[in-house]
């Protein structure tokens, strides 16, 4: 029996209600607040299509011709479609599309060239380091020794590439890691390029957070610098979906795969790989470098707007596309009664350690906030001229109802005026 979309809604509203009700509930949540979280978006609807489609009935373990099933005419074609897509957009010998998210892709690339003790050079924590980066909780911490460099906070963020120099010539890292889940500036590729070379250290980039605005040309590319090895997710800000891809030179392509497969996973999500090459082919379109250069534009004037208002940013502004402000410098509130208040208006943020926080991650001293979602709905420099002001309100006087009911009011409506796109 073929059916469309709609009866396959049909078919799971009769079937199973609760979850049904759940998927509405999170559509109706996403139409009616701002989602201002760095890290996510709103994919296209054909994503959406490729995600639901009959490839996940598909088992394809290996590579394109190098199956070890059967039936894989059709899968394999649309794996090479993904990597000569990824290879093109990224400027880059070798792309791996299998890892199923971005832990394991991280994951893959320190067991493809790393054994257990050594070392890899990456960014602290609460300076803006993700936990696959070699947080002491993250199982790579354990099986890896992780060295950290930090940034100068009260010089705007940036590198101590002194400090990285005297920590790589100590330590002799395997690996020199660039790459932030909050961290509001552009990277230095050629700063950790030099180092590296001079330690005899590999390269990798995590360009999670700004891969769709490296693809668009908008932020500088690691491959231009004598990057090894980029990963990337497919989310954020290139509007796929949630997947990773491993980008490398033509030397370090045979390890990876094998890294990868057998390595690590066994069947690649088929289905996701479709709906992956299906955004690289949206983030090749003049409309996505458009896209990709209002996501900066709007970041700049929400952050130029908050520090107006008085507000305190984490390197006291952004080059990319997120910021973080410091709540408790701000307001005296900490970072989880900001993003409560926020979150009674109808503005998703997250929660954030900062530089050196002396608060537990629960309750951190900052939120942070970012522009590709109300970007992809269309708001630009005016309504973040207006969020910025809603945030500030919110965050220094949340406390007083009429405040929080005025300001959740004024949420709806802009959210009226640009609804998600395919909801």
């Amino acid at each position: 029996m073929n059916v469309g979309l709609e009866s396959y809604r049909a078919l799971l509203r009769r079937n199973d209600p609760e979850v049904f009700a759940a998927i509405a509930g999170e559509e109706q949540r996403q139409q009616s607040g701002i989602e201002l979280i760095p890290s996510e978006n709103y994919t296209y609807p054909e994503v959406l299509a490729a995600l639901g489609s009959v490839l996940t009935n598909k088992y394809s373990e290996g590579y394109p011709g190098r199956r070890y099933y059967g039936g894989q005419r059709y899968t394999d074609a649309i794996e090479e479609i993904a990597c000569a897509r990824a290879r093109a957009l990224f400027r880059c010998d070798h792309a791996n599309v299998q890892p199923l998210s971005g832990s394991p892709m991280n994951q893959a690339v320190y067991f493809a060239f790393l054994r257990p003790g050594d070392t890899v050079l990456a960014m602290d924590l609460s300076h803006g380091g993700h936990l696959t980066h070699g947080a002491p909780v993250s199982h790579m911490g354990r099986v890896f020794r992780f060295v950290r460099y930090r940034t100068v906070p009260d010089e705007a963020g940036r590198i101590d590439f002194d400090e990285v120099r005297r920590l790589a010539r100590e330590t002799r890292p395997k690996i020199v890691l660039c790459g932030y889940t909050s961290y509001p500036r552009d990277y230095d590729y050629a700063g950790f390029k030099a180092i590296a070379d001079e330690v005899g250290a590999l390269t990798m980039a995590d360009i999670s957070h700004v891969g769709g605005l490296v693809a668009a040309g908008v932020l500088q590319n690691p491959f231009d610098f004598g990057f090894d090895v980029v990963t990337t997710t497919t989310h954020k800000t290139l509007r796929g979906p949630r997947a990773g891809m491993i980008l490398c030179r033509r030397a370090h392509a045979a390890t990876i795969d094998q890294s990868v497969f057998p390595g690590l996973q066994g069947g690649p999500h088929m289905n996701t790989i479709a709906a992956v090459a299906v955004t690289l082919k949206k983030a090749q379109e003049p409309a996505f470098a458009a896209y990709a250069r209002q996501v900066l534009r709007n970041a700049r004037v929400l952050a130029d707007t908050l520090l107006a208002r008085g507000g305190v940013l984490v390197t006291g502004g952004t080059d990319n596309h997120m910021l973080v402000l410091d709540t408790v410098a701000t307001a005296g509130i900490d970072g989880r009664a900001a993003e409560q208040r926020l979150d009674a208006v109808g503005i998703t943020t997250n929660k954030q350690i900062i530089p050196d926080d002396p608060n537990p991650p629960l309750r951190p001293s900052g939120v942070r906030l970012g522009t590709p979602a109300a970007t992809t709905r269309g708001m630009r420099e005016p309504e973040m001229r207006r969020l910025g002001g809603w945030i500030a309100d919110t965050v220094c006087d949340g406390g007083d109802a009429a405040v929080l009911e005025r300001r959740r009011c004024d949420v709806a409506a802009l959210c009226e005026r640009f609804p998600v796109p395919g909801l």
